[in-house]
């Protein structure tokens, strides 16, 4: 039987998640208030789906607490994890406006809280906001760029970097925007967006405080140098 994993989580409101998103504080005030009556929260237990591959997607989702992946599952049964997502992060542009159903899955690690904006709110904002368009157009950038970044490292790095980039994605300031570097993420959570084993994460993980990167503790994980960690999966 697999132990059940008790992890922290940063919990933050709708108001904690709206205000400390730089797209919403330079909006428009008009812009803000209708952000505010149309979005709504969705509470996912471990292991649920909070959407499924060739599902039409109809919003645009913020973590408010928990952990979530993005993961493709092949005929044969193997998941290829593409990312994760940590409070705070915003994602799902891309499926609504490529107007297509999802190629993946989106999959909560732990309980989670997610904010969802409508469709038709966000299609509202991208014509209306200049911020908005502005800071869609910034993500989509910086996500392409670690997802080829992810090809790569999925064909060239070893196990130990493959757990330092999993590890660097969580700080990533695209899906990090709070710039934390306490993260309450368990080793088995690592391990599933590593795409390595429990133990391979384990020793990846020892490895990287002993080079003075990070502290380890139950269901947690600090990272002490921000650079240091960045220029092992460079």
């Amino acid at each position: 039987m697999t132990r059940a994993l008790h992890v922290r989580s940063v919990e933050l409101s709708m108001d904690d998640l709206l205000s400390g998103s730089i797209w919403f504080n330079r909006m428009s005030e008009a812009g803000q208030r209708q952000v505010r009556a149309d979005i709504m929260e969705r509470a996912l237990s471990t292991g649920e789906t909070l959407g499924h591959h060739g599902e039409m997607q109809h919003h645009w989702f913020g973590v408010m607490e928990g952990l979530l992946k993005w993961s493709i599952n092949a005929v044969d049964g193997r998941t290829v994890t593409l990312g994760g997502q940590s409070v705070g992060s915003w994602f799902g542009e891309g499926t609504l406006l490529r107007g297509k159903p999802r190629s993946s899955d989106i999959v909560a690690l732990r309980h989670s809280r997610v904010a969802m904006l409508p469709y038709e709110t966000f299609e509202w904002l991208r014509h209306h906001e200049p911020a908005f368009a502005e800071f869609l157009l910034q993500q989509i950038n910086e996500r392409l760029h670690w997802f080829m970044g992810n090809m790569a490292a999925h064909r060239l790095l070893d196990a130990d970097r493959l757990v330092a980039r999993a590890l660097w994605g969580l700080v990533h300031p695209l899906l990090n925007p709070l710039g934390l570097n306490h993260l309450f993420i368990s080793q088995e959570e690592l391990a599933n967006l590593a795409t390595v084993s429990r133990q391979r994460c384990n020793v990846a993980l020892v490895e990287l405080k002993r080079a003075g990167l990070l502290e380890l503790e139950y269901g947690a994980i600090t990272i002490l140098d921000m650079q240091a960690l960045q220029d092992r999966v460079s």
